[in-house]
């Protein structure tokens, strides 16, 4: 029996378990294996987890690359959601400074419709396909208007180049706006921050999906690795691994989750999660 749900009130039906890219693109947690990282994407799809989540700006290009690489011949199974938004060319209004190969790169915010359709083509291209399933708007412009960008993105959807369209990084009163400048097309999904120790969500965003009916796809459930148990008091990282330098990665958070996570040892083990 599939364990597919209905995202929102979309067409879309996906898999509970997302599989995120944004370590695969060897950006900011340093070089990555490509052959791995493929294993992986096969790996997931196989075990019928094949909803995969990525966005140009993960790897600058490299994982929308390798999840169409991996996904070559199954394509049919696949429901890819990737994101649009982040330019890294240093045109539209900067977001953040970013290395790539020894580059310095300007990440910027760019929704102008123009740029919309130029960005939905280079996915496209590198994913290998002729339609995404979900197009989600990766964080707010504050120079484009929303309506401005739902308007673009709703000739893409009418293309029959996106099935359904998201946001993330929204806040309820910009989720309103988007869904009022789709008319009667419905935003099916939201995706913001979400884990256990990350859980302001739960004030406002939650609720509101629950009442309207938005699908939601929590980003970083575990946190980049720390609550997985794999990522101790112990772990060193990698040169070139920007986890080094945030401070929820401190010894001292990580020991204190580290302690966390053990005392939910035995009820893990008691339900099999």
């Amino acid at each position: 029996m599939s364990r597919n749900r209905q995202l929102g009130r979309s067409e879309i039906e996906i898999h509970p378990v997302v599989l995120g890219t944004f370590a695969l693109g060897g950006w900011w947690w340093g070089p990555q294996d490509d052959q791995e990282a493929k294993d992986a994407i096969e790996a997931s799809v196989d075990s019928g987890a094949c909803a995969i989540d990525t966005a140009p700006v993960y790897g600058f290009g490299h994982a929308e690359t390798l999840i169409g690489e991996a996904i070559r011949g199954r394509r049919s199974r696949v429901q890819i959601c990737t994101k649009l938004g982040l330019r890294w060319d240093g045109e539209g209004r900067f977001f953040f400074p970013a290395r790539h190969q020894g580059d310095k790169l300007k990440v910027c915010h760019d929704l102008h419709p123009t740029r919309v359709r130029e960005e939905c083509e280079a996915s496209l291209k590198r994913l290998q396909t002729d339609y995404i399933d979900l197009y989600q708007v990766h964080w707010p412009d504050p120079e484009t208007p929303i309506a401005d960008t739902m308007g673009a993105l709703l000739r893409l959807r009418e293309e029959g180049k996106i099935r359904a369209i998201g946001v993330s990084n929204y806040t309820v009163d910009q989720m309103r706006e988007a869904q009022a400048a789709l008319g009667d097309v419905p935003l099916a999904s939201t995706q913001p921050r979400y884990s256990l120790l990350h859980r302001k969500t739960e004030r406002s965003l939650l609720p509101f999906c629950r009442e309207e009916r938005v699908g939601m796809i929590g980003y970083r459930p575990l946190e980049q690795g720390l609550l997985t148990g794999k990522v101790g008091p112990d772990r060193v990282f990698e040169a070139g691994d920007e986890r080094a330098t945030q401070s929820i990665f401190s010894l001292e958070n990580r020991l204190g989750i580290q302690a966390a996570l053990e005392s939910l040892k035995d009820l893990a083990e008691a339900k099999q999660a």
